[in-house]
């Protein structure tokens, strides 16, 4: 048995899902069978992942997960379409304003991150929980989308380092409030994955010495297939953490 079905089509939402990781997540799922829900703010972005695999079932719906509303419209779609939801990747995130000094930024700044990033993953990985708790087979898999930054931060990084320690502890508490109904919960916590949002990393990041310097990326497949090996695990076994990165990226070591 894996991603919580036997001999069934597996079923995915993908938050996040136009760009970057998701974008890449979506499409490794896809590849694999997977019918996918695909969650992001602008449809366009959707469609141009779901063509990527058109061989593949997708969903597109356009989400703001820091609206409730919109969640539980995308989870209604989800189930109206296929089903039930075998496993929520809950990706959607914000870096917020890049180098700002914690004494510069500003309420709204900070609140736009904190609804990304820790409410919509609440929004989210409640309404999955209430799916998978209530579908029959009972269970389902949870992973969210941490980061290198829920262990040290970036300079200047406060609104997203904060968010990313929380979803550390969302991630603990869903996994064992999850236990009695088969649901398993897990967090990916990735370093410096190619993506648009990694594009300076090559001419030159801030670092907490003060120096600027480059840092090495690694190709985002490699999370997706990483993201793939724990959704398709048996809900007997799960990945509570995995880190990704960057072989040589300045985490372990001081630098």
């Amino acid at each position: 048995m894996t991603g919580g079905t036997t001999g069934e089509r597996r079923i995915a939402v993908v938050t996040g899902a136009g760009s970057g990781i998701g974008r890449a997540v979506a499409a490794e799922l896809l590849r694999a069978g997977w019918s996918v829900a695909l969650a992001g703010r602008r449809t366009g972005t959707l469609e141009e992942t779901a063509a990527l695999v058109p061989e593949g079932t997708a969903l597109a719906v356009r989400t703001d997960v820091s609206q409730p509303d919109d969640v539980a419209a995308l989870f209604a779609a989800t189930v109206e379409r296929f089903g039930r939801v075998d496993l929520l990747f809950n990706n959607a995130g914000t870096f917020g304003p890049g180098g700002v000094p914690v004494e510069d930024l500003s309420y709204d700044a900070w609140r736009h991150v904190v609804d990304t990033n820790l409410n919509g993953a609440f929004l989210c990985a409640q309404a999955a929980y209430r799916q998978m708790k209530e579908q029959r087979p009972q269970g389902g898999r949870i992973i969210n989308n941490g980061s290198i930054s829920a262990h040290a931060p970036r300079p200047h990084s406060v609104a997203y380092t904060a968010t990313k320690h929380a979803l550390t502890g969302l991630t603990k508490s869903l996994s064992l409030d999850g236990r009695p109904y088969r649901i398993a919960v897990g967090q990916i916590d990735i370093g410096n994955a190619a993506t648009d949002m990694t594009k300076a990393m090559a001419s030159g990041v801030l670092q907490a010495s003060g120096e600027v310097v480059p840092e090495p990326v690694m190709d985002v497949a490699d999370v997706a297939r990483t993201v793939r090996h724990m959704a398709e695990l048996p809900l007997e076994a799960n990945v509570q953490f995995a880190t990704v990165l960057a072989t040589t990226m300045p985490y372990v070591g001081r630098g």
